[in-house]
Protein backbone atom coordinates (compact mmCIF):
# COMPACT_ATOMS: atom_id res chain seq x y z
CA UNK A 1 0.00 0.00 0.00
CA UNK A 2 1.30 3.86 -1.08
CA UNK A 3 2.19 5.60 1.72
CA UNK A 4 1.56 9.18 1.93
CA UNK A 5 4.65 11.37 2.32
CA UNK A 6 5.73 11.97 5.94
CA UNK A 7 7.29 15.85 4.87
CA UNK A 8 6.59 18.78 2.95
CA UNK A 9 6.57 17.83 -1.23
CA UNK A 10 9.47 19.39 -3.22
CA UNK A 11 6.15 21.89 -4.80
CA UNK A 12 5.36 22.96 -0.89
CA UNK A 13 9.00 23.58 -0.06
CA UNK A 14 9.39 26.09 -3.34
CA UNK A 15 6.19 27.74 -2.08
CA UNK A 16 7.08 28.38 1.10
CA UNK A 17 10.55 29.63 -0.26
CA UNK A 18 9.14 32.08 -2.06
CA UNK A 19 6.56 32.98 0.08
CA UNK A 20 9.31 33.97 2.85
CA UNK A 21 11.54 36.00 0.02
CA UNK A 22 8.34 38.06 -1.14
CA UNK A 23 7.97 38.62 2.43
CA UNK A 24 11.48 39.56 3.39
CA UNK A 25 11.20 41.98 0.32
CA UNK A 26 8.09 43.33 1.35
CA UNK A 27 9.66 44.28 4.98
CA UNK A 28 13.03 45.75 3.27
CA UNK A 29 10.52 48.26 0.83
CA UNK A 30 8.71 49.09 4.38
CA UNK A 31 12.40 49.77 6.12
CA UNK A 32 12.85 52.56 3.54
CA UNK A 33 9.35 54.10 4.69
CA UNK A 34 10.33 54.07 8.32
CA UNK A 35 12.51 57.47 9.92
CA UNK A 36 15.75 56.08 11.44
CA UNK A 37 18.20 57.10 13.10
CA UNK A 38 20.82 58.33 10.49
CA UNK A 39 24.62 58.68 11.84
CA UNK A 40 23.17 59.63 15.16
CA UNK A 41 20.57 62.20 13.70
CA UNK A 42 17.73 62.88 16.28
CA UNK A 43 14.16 62.36 14.78
CA UNK A 44 12.71 65.63 14.69
CA UNK A 45 9.72 67.19 12.75
CA UNK A 46 8.90 69.94 9.46
CA UNK A 47 6.25 71.90 10.60
CA UNK A 48 3.35 72.66 8.30
CA UNK A 49 3.26 76.39 7.73
CA UNK A 50 0.41 77.45 4.95
CA UNK A 51 0.46 81.21 3.58
CA UNK A 52 -1.91 82.10 5.99
CA UNK A 53 -1.79 82.90 9.52
CA UNK A 54 -2.72 79.98 12.02
CA UNK A 55 -4.98 79.73 13.91
CA UNK A 56 -5.21 77.60 17.76
CA UNK A 57 -2.46 75.63 18.86
CA UNK A 58 0.81 75.84 17.15
CA UNK A 59 3.08 73.24 16.30
CA UNK A 60 5.96 75.63 16.80
CA UNK A 61 5.37 75.52 20.35
CA UNK A 62 4.61 71.76 21.32
CA UNK A 63 7.95 70.90 22.70
CA UNK A 64 9.05 67.72 24.87
CA UNK A 65 8.61 69.13 28.19
CA UNK A 66 6.97 72.45 27.80
CA UNK A 67 8.97 76.01 27.05
CA UNK A 68 11.65 77.08 28.91
CA UNK A 69 10.43 80.70 29.28
CA UNK A 70 13.15 81.97 30.77
CA UNK A 71 15.95 81.00 28.83
CA UNK A 72 14.72 82.42 25.44
CA UNK A 73 15.63 86.18 25.37
CA UNK A 74 17.00 86.86 21.80
CA UNK A 75 17.16 85.47 17.86
CA UNK A 76 19.69 85.60 15.53
CA UNK A 77 19.13 84.66 12.00
CA UNK A 78 21.72 82.80 9.90
CA UNK A 79 22.61 81.47 6.76
CA UNK A 80 23.78 78.14 5.67
CA UNK A 81 26.15 79.80 3.06
CA UNK A 82 25.61 77.04 0.34
CA UNK A 83 22.47 76.77 -2.12
CA UNK A 84 21.89 73.37 -0.68
CA UNK A 85 20.94 71.62 2.31
CA UNK A 86 18.81 68.91 4.39
CA UNK A 87 18.24 68.74 7.77
CA UNK A 88 20.71 65.16 7.93
CA UNK A 89 22.83 66.70 5.64
CA UNK A 90 23.81 70.39 8.21
CA UNK A 91 23.44 67.61 11.40
CA UNK A 92 26.29 65.53 9.85
CA UNK A 93 28.28 69.25 8.77
CA UNK A 94 28.18 70.01 12.64
CA UNK A 95 29.25 66.86 13.67
CA UNK A 96 32.39 67.03 12.02
CA UNK A 97 32.61 70.44 13.28
CA UNK A 98 32.60 68.83 16.83
CA UNK A 99 29.29 70.20 17.81
CA UNK A 100 26.59 67.56 19.09
CA UNK A 101 24.74 67.63 16.60
CA UNK A 102 22.60 70.07 14.48
CA UNK A 103 23.50 73.71 16.10
CA UNK A 104 20.37 75.52 14.69
CA UNK A 105 16.61 75.35 16.46
CA UNK A 106 14.78 76.06 13.12
CA UNK A 107 15.60 75.42 9.48
CA UNK A 108 14.26 77.49 6.77
CA UNK A 109 13.79 75.27 3.03
CA UNK A 110 14.37 77.22 -0.02
CA UNK A 111 13.00 74.12 -2.29
CA UNK A 112 16.76 72.83 -2.37
CA UNK A 113 16.95 69.65 -0.21
CA UNK A 114 13.72 71.53 2.00
CA UNK A 115 10.29 72.76 0.69
CA UNK A 116 10.19 76.41 0.17
CA UNK A 117 9.95 77.95 3.03
CA UNK A 118 9.18 74.73 5.36
CA UNK A 119 10.13 74.71 9.07
CA UNK A 120 12.53 72.00 10.32
CA UNK A 121 12.36 72.04 13.75
CA UNK A 122 15.46 71.02 15.20
CA UNK A 123 15.65 68.47 18.33
CA UNK A 124 17.56 71.48 20.23
CA UNK A 125 14.47 73.63 20.19
CA UNK A 126 11.99 70.38 20.65
CA UNK A 127 14.08 69.44 23.89
CA UNK A 128 14.82 73.34 24.65
CA UNK A 129 18.75 72.98 24.26
CA UNK A 130 21.06 75.77 24.08
CA UNK A 131 22.02 76.24 20.33
CA UNK A 132 25.52 75.88 18.78
CA UNK A 133 25.33 78.87 15.98
CA UNK A 134 26.76 81.79 17.42
CA UNK A 135 30.88 81.89 17.06
CA UNK A 136 32.95 84.49 18.58
CA UNK A 137 33.02 86.22 21.74
CA UNK A 138 29.04 86.17 21.62
CA UNK A 139 28.71 82.91 21.47
CA UNK A 140 28.71 82.02 25.05
CA UNK A 141 25.82 84.18 25.91
CA UNK A 142 23.47 84.26 22.33
CA UNK A 143 23.99 80.49 22.02
CA UNK A 144 22.62 79.65 25.23
CA UNK A 145 19.79 82.80 25.25
CA UNK A 146 19.27 83.61 21.95
CA UNK A 147 16.99 80.75 19.24
CA UNK A 148 19.16 79.97 16.29
CA UNK A 149 16.85 80.06 12.63
CA UNK A 150 19.08 79.67 9.71
CA UNK A 151 17.96 80.07 6.59
CA UNK A 152 19.27 77.27 3.48
CA UNK A 153 20.78 79.16 0.80
CA UNK A 154 24.05 81.30 0.53
CA UNK A 155 22.48 84.95 0.91
CA UNK A 156 25.58 86.41 -0.09
CA UNK A 157 25.00 85.11 -4.29
CA UNK A 158 21.57 84.62 -4.57
CA UNK A 159 18.27 86.45 -2.76
CA UNK A 160 16.23 84.08 -0.54
CA UNK A 161 12.55 82.63 -2.42
CA UNK A 162 9.51 85.00 -1.48
CA UNK A 163 7.75 82.43 0.66
CA UNK A 164 11.23 81.86 2.31
CA UNK A 165 11.61 85.19 3.53
CA UNK A 166 7.45 85.59 4.56
CA UNK A 167 7.56 82.69 6.56
CA UNK A 168 10.96 83.73 8.17
CA UNK A 169 9.28 86.94 9.10
CA UNK A 170 5.93 84.92 10.31
CA UNK A 171 8.87 82.81 13.00
CA UNK A 172 9.77 85.18 13.98
CA UNK A 173 6.87 87.44 14.85
CA UNK A 174 5.41 84.44 16.59
CA UNK A 175 8.31 83.81 18.82
CA UNK A 176 8.46 87.55 19.55
CA UNK A 177 5.08 87.18 20.96
CA UNK A 178 5.37 84.54 23.04
CA UNK A 179 8.57 85.48 24.66
CA UNK A 180 8.22 88.89 24.61
CA UNK A 181 11.60 89.56 22.82
CA UNK A 182 12.20 92.49 21.65
CA UNK A 183 12.80 94.01 18.27
CA UNK A 184 16.52 95.08 19.25
CA UNK A 185 17.39 91.72 20.85
CA UNK A 186 16.91 90.25 16.99
CA UNK A 187 20.05 90.13 15.21
CA UNK A 188 22.08 88.97 11.82
CA UNK A 189 24.93 86.43 12.60
CA UNK A 190 26.89 89.96 11.16
CA UNK A 191 26.10 91.66 13.59
CA UNK A 192 27.52 89.53 16.56
CA UNK A 193 30.89 88.30 14.35
CA UNK A 194 32.16 91.02 12.77
CA UNK A 195 34.07 88.63 9.97
CA UNK A 196 30.70 87.04 8.95
CA UNK A 197 28.17 88.33 6.35
CA UNK A 198 25.24 86.04 7.64
CA UNK A 199 22.86 85.87 6.75
CA UNK A 200 24.70 87.31 3.24
CA UNK A 201 24.74 90.99 1.55
CA UNK A 202 21.44 90.15 -0.32
CA UNK A 203 19.71 90.01 2.64
CA UNK A 204 17.24 92.59 3.04
CA UNK A 205 18.46 93.88 6.69
CA UNK A 206 15.88 97.06 6.16
CA UNK A 207 12.78 95.27 4.85
CA UNK A 208 12.90 92.62 7.86
CA UNK A 209 13.54 95.05 10.30
CA UNK A 210 10.66 97.16 9.42
CA UNK A 211 8.26 93.97 9.95
CA UNK A 212 9.52 93.41 13.37
CA UNK A 213 7.23 93.33 16.53
CA UNK A 214 8.05 95.84 19.25
CA UNK A 215 7.36 93.42 21.75
CA UNK A 216 8.78 94.19 25.15
CA UNK A 217 9.98 91.39 27.43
Amino acid sequence: MHQPPSGPTRRTQFVFAAFAVAMTAAMAVLALDTPQQAGGFPLTYITPLTDRPSVGDDLIFATKNGLERQRWTGIVIHHLGEPFGTPESIHRQHLSWGYQGLGYHFLLGNGNGLGNGEIHVGYRWVEQLPGAHVVGEAGRVHNEHSIGICLIGDGDRHEFSERQLKHLTRLVQRLQQEFGIPADAVHLHSELASDLSSPGRLFSKANFRSQLLDAPR
